[in-house]
């Protein structure tokens, strides 16, 4: 059924139905319909930085930017869900159109930018949500905000969605706002997680409630940067890290030459072996200390296997849902839950 359904709505721009496509999901879910389309979600309970996921296969940053389908999401099987990327203010993001399929090669193009309605509407949304699986908040900088202020813009998204959030991303490698990855580096880097930790270990002792902080970076590094990343985060102590964002690099199996020329970041199932390969690489110079979890090209159940073969503690999923749908969450979630038999 999801591939009929999706033949009908890939005739269509690629953001105007994305927006639509979410809309929907939101609507079918509060009427009933959606629980009678989809499977019920696989349950096998899965713990990490000390939260207990019900399943090992959650929703990446992205798609859901202001918190708004949240109930939706979960219905369709995640085990755990991130919203955002949400900034301190709200900003309309790059310029339309920025939002590209690449449809033979089961990829996406975006430049979106951060676009966002601002951490105060996204708290909104995630106060109104009911479902119980675990909540994830990616948070980021404001286009505007200079490169040397941009911890100011963190702490001050973290101080407003820590109370709301299971765990709380730092989005430091979104190739959409300029400089950004600039913060994946050297002193900047543990600055950046120096004051975060410190943010952290504040608002545990005002709430009595510790909510980990994760990092997520780029598959775009080579063997020292990986080291040299895996290093600081294991000196800051952070809790777990993604790995990883989407790519700036056009492997040469593309056959969407002509969109494959579009300016932003690549996902999807070209991603999947650079984003893997980082990831086994990240494992081992972590040595175990602090959890990973995969992200990118995740297009089967097969992938998903492979993510945790190399190190993965849990998987995220974003462009193999908008081109297999919910089919493809329930079987990356029972194949895990099979493996862990």
């Amino acid at each position: 059924m999801y591939s009929l359904i999706k033949r009908i709505l890939f005739f269509f721009d690629a953001e105007s139905i994305h927006n639509f496509s979410l809309k929907f999901l939101s609507f079918a879910n509060s009427t009933g319909l959606l629980k009678l389309l989809v499977k019920k979600r696989i349950e096998s309970p899965v713990t990490v930085m000390g939260l207990e996921f019900p399943n090992a296969v959650g929703l990446a940053a992205g798609l859901d930017k202001n918190a708004q389908h949240i109930d939706a999401m979960a219905q369709c099987g995640f085990g755990f869900i991130e919203v955002g990327t949400v900034t301190p203010l709200a900003q309309p993001g790059n310029e339309k159109p920025r939002l590209f399929r690449l449809v033979d090669d089961n990829a996406i193009i975006n430049r979106m930018g951060f676009n966002n309605a601002g951490v105060k509407a996204l708290i909104d949304n995630v106060k109104q949500r009911r479902s119980n699986c675990v909540l994830g908040i990616n948070i980021g900088k404001n286009k505007d905000t200079p490169l040397q202020d941009a911890v100011d813009d963190y702490l001050a998204c973290m101080q407003q969605v820590y109370r709301y959030a299971d765990y709380i991303t730092i989005n430091i490698s979104s190739p959409n706002t300029p400089g950004l990855r600039e913060l994946q580096h050297g002193e900047g880097l543990t600055s950046l997680l120096t004051q975060l930790k410190d943010k952290q270990e504040k608002m545990n002792r005002q709430y009595q409630r510790y909510v980990p902080l994760v990092v997520k970076i780029a598959p775009d590094l080579d063997e020292q940067e990986i080291e040299d990343i895996a290093a600081r985060l294991l000196s800051a102590d952070i809790d777990a890290v993604i790995a990883t964002n989407t790519t700036n690099s056009r492997p040469d199996s593309l056959s969407c030459k002509e969109l494959a020329a579009e300016a932003g970041g690549l996902s999807g199932a070209p991603v999947f072996e650079l984003s893997t390969h980082v990831l086994s690489s990240l494992v081992k110079a972590l040595h175990g200390k602090i959890p990973v979890i995969a992200a990118g090209g995740i297009s089967s159940a097969d992938d998903a296997m492979k993510k945790i073969k190399a190190g993965a503690s849990l998987v995220q999923i974003y462009t193999g849902f908008i081109y297999s749908g919910p089919g493809l969450i329930n079987d990356c979630a029972k194949a895990l839950k099979n493996s862990i038999k």
